[in-house]
């Protein structure tokens, strides 16, 4: 039976890897020691010597030369989070480990986040809710808003949680725009989407959602100048990174436009500094970061890579696996 460790933040273990995860798992491999955080597994580093799968997740090891000289038969890592920007290294990929993530089940509670943004948005939702706190009354009818039928979303990049958000739109009467410099027209076509320019997606759509990942070519590529060309009324999700957008001049447009609305799950700092004008300004609202797994969703990413180890051990080729090109354009 191949061996197994568990390394990983422990604050969040249980909830990624949840009991009947782990249960069968344990009949899959044989686990060489107690969970530990990276820093427990760096005071010991001789336990990895019979270990070929890394079980893994947020807070993971960094696998770099230092600790790849303890562990000669590790084959295989499997991360139950997103990126693997933080554990993979050239001396790992050299060695031709095997690397496998759940980015796809942890895109799944942000895309589902966002349809509930975006229809909320489309019914003009936020801004009913203030005006209704500020005047302590219902507004007459009929109601001037766009609704879910022929309205037009626009998804900046169709990247894991852009593929995830336009296959939950689906169902809705909505038009469906899209920038993306890698997608190709012939792709475009088979996702039923059209693809326009970045100033043409803040131009004609009634909300715009952001997810695009954080690399350095893609800081401060939302500015204020895209923000001026929204139509009246639109709406702005942000779920993606908040450096993407240059949050100061973002924050000037709609000072002035306060039609638009931003809903921003991310920010630049996160959470934004105290007295920053994000806190007290109507048109904005403020969560957490909370779109992608939290609570007993993480469990969703433990089970996908409980799935990879079958494979794995199956000598199938695994479903999530990522190459070094792939992770070359991970944020």
């Amino acid at each position: 039976m191949k061996k197994a460790i568990y390394v990983m933040d422990q604050r969040s273990f249980d909830l990624v890897y949840p009991k009947f995860v782990r249960e069968e798992i344990g009949e899959l491999v044989e686990v060489v020691a107690e969970p530990m955080n990276k820093e427990q597994l760096l005071n010991d580093l001789s336990i990895l010597e019979e270990v070929e799968v890394l079980l893994t997740g947020w807070g993971g090891p960094t696998l770099d030369e230092g600790l790849l000289e303890y562990a000669p038969n590790l084959k295989a890592v499997l991360y139950a989070a997103g990126s693997i920007k933080s554990i993979a290294t050239d001396v790992a990929w050299k060695r031709g480990i095997l690397f496998s993530t759940a980015v796809t089940a942890n895109g799944r509670p942000v895309a589902e986040f966002t349809l509930s943004q975006i229809l909320f948005c489309l019914k003009n939702g936020w801004q009913f809710v203030r005006d209704i706190q500020v005047t302590k009354q219902y507004p007459p009818k009929p109601f001037e808003l766009k609704g879910a039928y022929r309205s037009v979303v626009g998804l900046i990049s169709l990247s894991t949680v852009g593929r995830h958000t336009l296959e939950l739109l689906q169902p809705f009467d909505i038009d469906v725009l899209a920038y993306d410099p890698f997608v190709s027209e012939e792709e475009a076509n088979k996702l039923g989407v059209t693809m326009c320019s970045l100033e043409d997606i803040f131009r004609y759509a009634d909300v715009v959602s952001l997810h695009t990942p954080l690399l350095k070519e893609t800081i401060g590529m939302i500015t204020g100048g895209h923000f001026t060309l929204m139509k009246q009324g639109a709406s702005f999700i942000n779920t993606a990174r908040g450096a993407i957008v240059r949050e100061k001049e973002m924050i000037e447009v709609l000072q002035d436009r306060t039609d638009i609305t931003a809903v921003l799950d991310v920010t630049d700092p996160e959470p934004p500094e105290q007295g920053s004008p994000l806190f007290q300004m109507q048109n904005v609202v403020i969560t957490p970061h909370l779109a992608g797994s939290e609570g007993e969703e993480c469990g969703r990413m433990g089970a996908y890579m409980l799935e990879e180890l079958k494979r794995y051990i199956n000598e199938e080729p695994l479903q999530w696996s990522v190459s070094k090109e792939q992770f070359q354009k991970m944020a």
